[in-house]
């Protein structure tokens, strides 16, 4: 695990507990986690990160990971305009949480070098993110919604639904 940013690496090159904002208890954290800004991530108890994950904190904005989440491997979150993370959440390998992008207002100016836009993304207790998902700036995904494998969630849903599909859509909604 390595951290970048202003917090503290011991000898060995490794993050230290203290460089987190909140390291809860019962929290694994796999070999190959890589953490950015973690001073400003919280991650509550009995929290699973697998390997190669990279949690990107952001100098203004916090990551929050709640108690009972569980997050498979080669995730990428990156926390520029904000993440929380509910309680009893399911992460599957390889989910992308996106908290920013570009603006693409100006037509004479390459859009990486316009603006960046900060928009929260919150994911609410009981929900799952298939493998692979991504979740786009700005988005809600409510209480109980389970999103599909590969599915790119552009828009809030309704508390409970099944949703899958690029753009993510609405398969039902869970009884």
């Amino acid at each position: 695990m390595e951290s970048h940013g202003n917090g503290r690496l011991n000898e060995k090159g490794f993050y230290n507990k203290d460089s987190l904002k909140k390291l809860g208890e019962k929290t694994i954290l796999e070999e190959g986690v890589l953490l950015f800004h973690p001073e400003n991530i919280s991650i509550h108890d009995n929290v699973y990160i697998g390997h190669n994950t990279i949690l990107k904190g952001y100098y203004k904005n916090e990551m929050i990971i709640e108690e009972g989440t569980w997050i498979g491997q080669q995730c990428f979150f990156h926390s520029a305009g904000g993440i929380k993370i509910g309680k009893n959440i399911g992460i599957g390998p390889g989910v992308k949480i996106l908290t920013s992008h570009h603006k693409d207002t100006n037509i004479n100016q390459p859009i990486l070098h316009e603006e960046l836009e900060f928009k929260p993304v919150i994911i609410e207790d009981d929900s799952d993110l298939g493998v692979n998902s991504v979740i786009m700036p700005g988005v809600t995904i409510k209480k109980g919604t389970q999103v599909g494998a590969g599915a790119v969630v552009t828009k809030d849903f309704p508390e409970y639904s099944v949703i899958a599909g690029v753009p993510a859509k609405l398969i039902r909604i869970r009884k």
